[in-house]
C-alpha cells in the first residue's frame, strides 16, 4: 500500500467517529412559535402612514386602536409604547423620529418584540429593513419583528429570504409611485398647469389664481425698491422688523435669507418658473437645484405682477455680483473705441451674469460704425544693403522659461502675473485689465486705487514684490468659454512692455499660450502614456513636466518650427496693435455699452419715491390701528 493510500485509510477509520449512545447530549432551546411563546415580552407596536391626508389620519389612528386591543389580548405581553410617525415616507429614516426612538429602546433592553402591520409600513427602503432586521436580531438580548400581514418573524431563522423578497417589493413600489407621480407632474407643468403654493404679496383664489395682496405687497414692492437703491438685506430686514411688517406665515422677525428669498422669486414679477429643483433619488427625498437635469418651464406674464420685470432682472444681476464683493450700481460693459486699445472691454473681476455673446456684441457694436481697425500683416519689402531674413524664424519665447519672464497664468478662479510683470508696470500695485474678445488679446495698465474696474495685483513691502493672484471666479468661466479654453487646465501667455512717453502697458496675445493639464493617475508613469495619447488626439504635445500632478503642452503645430517668421513677429498682434499707423492713447476710458433690448429699471428717484410713499402708507396705517 502506497503512502497516499495509507493516508487515506486513516482519514476513513478517524471520521468512522463513536457510538451515539457514549456522547450525552444538551439539547438547544426551539424558538417557540411567536403566538405559543409563553414567555413574557414587552411589546411595541409601529404604525406609520406616508401623509398628512385626513383619509390618512384616519387610518393612522385606527392602526394604532387595533395594535393596541391587540397586545392587551395578550396576558403575556405588556405594552411598552406606541412608536407612530404621521405624515413620513418609509423610504429614508429623514423625520422618522418615533422609528429612531423605538430602535434605541431596543438597544437599551426596554423591548422584546414590535408589531407591525407589514413590511413596507417598517421600511420601504430594502437596505434599512434587513439591516434594522440582523441589527435588533444580533443584540445581546434579541428583538424580533412580527409583520402581521405576512405572518412572518424575523427570528425565524427561514424567515430572512422572504423577507427580503418583500421588502424588495415594497422599495419598487415606492419607485413606481416616484415615477407615476414625476410623469404627472411632467404633464401638469407641460400644459401650463402650474403649482400655486403661499407667497408673500399674493392670495390664492377658489380656482387656484394668484392674486394681490396689496397689504403685503407692499413690504414685496418696498423690499425691491430698498435693494436697488442700494440697502442690502440685513439693513432690509432691520426695516420690516422695526416696521412690524410680517411674513406670510405671520412672523414679525425677519432674516437677510427671508428677504433674499423674496427678492428671488419670479413670481413676484408675474412670471412662473417650473420645477427650479427636482428629487433624483425617491429614496432620500432630497431635492437639488435643477441644473438642466429635467425640463423646466417658464411662463411670462402668468399673473400680474407687483414689480416689473426689469426692476426684477435688475435685483438678480446685483444679487449675483454681491456674491463676488460687488456693490454699487448696476454692471455694464465698457468699451474702448478710440485709440491703439479699440475693441479692448474693460474687466471688472467683482462683475459676473456677461455672457460670451455679451462680449462680442459689446464689441460688434462699435466695429458696425467703423470704429474697430483691423489687425493685417504686410509682407516685407527688403531695400538694397539690407540683410534678407525671410525664412528665418525667431525661436519662441516658451521654450526658455527665466524668472524675468513678462506672463499670466490663467486658472478657471484667478489670474497670477509675474513679478517681473509688476517690475515693468514700475511697481504698480493697482492695475486694470483689458480683454478684447474678437482677437482675443489682454491688457494691462496701471491705474489708481479709485478706479472701480481696478485690481491690485502685487504688493510691495521692504522694496520686495509679492505678486498677489487676482480672483476672477466672476468673469474668468465667460473668458474661457470665449477663448475656447478648458475648465480643469491652465494657461501660461508670455507677454510684452510698450512705452510711449509715460504712458505704459502690457499685452498679452492668448493665442500663443502653453498648456498645463492635471494629472490625476497616481501611476504617474502609466498616466504620463495615457496622457500623451490623448494630447496627440487633441493636437497637442507634451512639452516638460513641471511636477508630479501636472504636465505642461504646446500645441502640435509648434513642434514643426522654431517660432514665427521674423518680419511676422515684428507684426505680432500684440504689438502691431500699439505701433499701428502711430496710434497710441492707450489710457482712453471705455464708452458703456447698453444693449437694445436691455432692462430699463426704475431711476434712482422713483426708488426713493416709491420708498417714502411705502413707507409713508404704513405708519399712517399704523396710525390708525392705534
Amino acid at each position: 500500500m502506497s503512502k497516499n493510500e495509507l493516508q487515506k485509510a486513516r482519514v476513513r477509520e478517524r471520521y468512522k467517529g463513536i457510538s451515539r449512545d457514549q456522547l450525552e447530549v444538551i439539547p438547544a432551546i426551539k424558538i417557540a412559535n411567536i403566538y405559543d411563546d409563553t414567555a413574557e415580552k414587552r411589546v411595541a407596536v409601529y404604525a406609520r402612514v406616508s401623509t398628512d391626508d385626513l383619509n390618512q389620519t384616519s387610518s393612522y389612528e385606527l392602526q394604532k386602536n387595533y395594535y393596541q386591543d391587540m397586545v392587551n389580548r395578550n396576558s403575556q405581553w405588556k405594552l411598552v409604547d406606541i412608536y407612530a410617525d404621521e405624515g413620513i415616507s418609509g423610504t429614508s429614516l429623514n423625520h422618522r423620529d418615533a422609528f429612531v426612538q423605538m430602535i434605541k429602546d431596543c438597544e437599551s433592553g426596554k423591548i422584546d418584540l414590535i408589531i407591525t402591520k407589514s413590511v413596507p409600513r417598517f421600511a420601504r427602503n430594502t437596505l434599512d429593513c434587513i439591516g434594522f432586521i440582523r441589527k435588533l436580531a444580533a443584540l445581546p438580548q434579541p428583538v424580533g419583528i412580527l409583520f402581521e400581514t405576512e405572518n412572518m418573524y424575523t427570528l425565524d431563522p427561514k424567515s430572512e429570504m422572504t423577507i427580503t423578497f418583500l421588502a424588495t417589493l415594497a422599495q419598487e413600489e415606492s419607485h413606481t409611485k416616484s415615477d407615476i407621480i414625476n410623469a404627472s407632474i411632467e404633464m401638469r407643468f407641460s400644459r401650463g398647469i402650474f403649482l400655486t403654493p403661499a407667497l408673500l404679496g399674493y392670495d390664492v383664489d377658489e380656482d387656484g389664481n394668484l392674486a394681490i395682496n396689496e397689504d403685503e405687497a407692499m413690504t414685496v414692492r418696498l423690499c425691491f425698491f430698498m435693494y436697488l437703491y442700494g440697502y442690502n438685506c440685513q439693513q432690509i430686514a432691520q426695516t420690516l422688523m422695526q416696521l412690524g411688517r410680517k411674513t406670510k406665515h405671520g412672523n414679525t422677525r425677519w432674516t437677510p435669507g427671508t428677504v433674499l428669498s423674496v427678492l428671488q422669486n419670479e413670481r413676484h414679477c408675474g412670471d412662473v418658473i417650473a420645477r427650479k429643483t427636482y428629487t433624483p433619488n425617491y429614496l432620500d427625498h432630497k431635492s437639488k437645484k435643477n441644473r438642466q437635469n429635467r425640463n423646466q418651464y417658464i411662463k411670462k406674464d402668468h399673473h400680474e405682477g407687483i414689480i416689473t420685470r426689469d426692476d426684477f432682472i435688475a435685483t438678480q444681476r446685483l444679487i449675483t455680483n454681491s456674491m463676488y464683493g460687488y456693490k454699487g450700481l448696476l454692471p455694464s460693459l465698457h468699451v474702448i473705441n478710440t485709440g491703439a486699445l479699440c475693441g479692448f472691454v474693460e474687466l471688472n473681476p467683482r462683475w459676473s451674469g456677461f455672457s460670451k455673446e455679451d462680449y462680442l456684441d459689446a464689441v460688434q457694436s462699435f466695429e458696425e460704425i467703423g470704429h474697430l481697425p483691423s489687425v493685417s500683416f504686410r509682407e516685407k519689402e527688403v531695400q538694397a544693403g539690407e540683410f534678407d531674413l525671410r525664412g528665418y524664424e525667431i525661436v519662441r519665447s516658451q521654450f526658455f522659461r527665466s524668472c524675468n519672464d513678462i506672463s499670466v497664468t490663467f486658472s478657471l478662479s484667478d489670474l497670477l502675473f509675474s513679478k517681473q510683470c509688476v517690475q515693468k508696470l514700475n511697481k504698480t500695485a493697482t492695475v486694470e485689465l483689458l480683454f478684447d474678445p474678437v482677437h482675443h488679446r489682454l491688457a494691462v495698465r496701471p491705474t489708481d486705487k479709485d478706479n472701480r474696474h481696478g485690481v491690485v495685483w502685487a504688493k510691495v513691502y521692504q522694496h520686495k514684490t509679492i505678486c498677489k493672484p487676482i480672483h476672477g471666479a466672476a468673469f474668468l468661466p465667460t473668458i474661457f468659454e470665449i477663448l475656447g479654453w478648458k475648465s480643469e487646465n491652465k494657461y501660461r501667455i508670455r507677454g510684452v512692455r510698450r512705452q510711449k512717453g509715460q504712458e505704459v502697458i502690457l499685452l498679452f496675445n492668448l493665442c500663443e499660450t502653453e498648456i498645463s493639464l492635471p494629472i490625476h493617475s497616481t501611476n504617474e508613469s502609466a498616466n504620463r502614456i495615457d496622457m500623451s495619447a490623448m494630447l496627440s488626439a487633441q493636437g497637442i504635445q507634451p512639452l516638460i513636466s513641471n511636477s508630479a500632478n501636472r504636465l505642461t503642452a504646446f500645441p502640435q503645430e509648434w513642434a514643426y518650427s522654431f517660432g514665427h517668421d521674423v518680419y511676422y513677429h515684428e507684426q505680432s498682434p500684440e504689438i502691431a496693435s500699439i505701433d499701428r499707423d502711430g496710434q497710441w492713447d492707450v489710457l482712453n476710458r471705455g464708452a458703456p455699452y447698453t444693449k437694445s433690448k436691455d432692462v430699463t429699471p426704475s431711476s434712482a428717484d422713483d426708488l426713493q419715491m416709491g420708498i417714502e410713499s411705502i413707507l409713508t402708507t404704513i405708519n399712517q396705517e399704523k396710525t390708525l390701528n392705534g
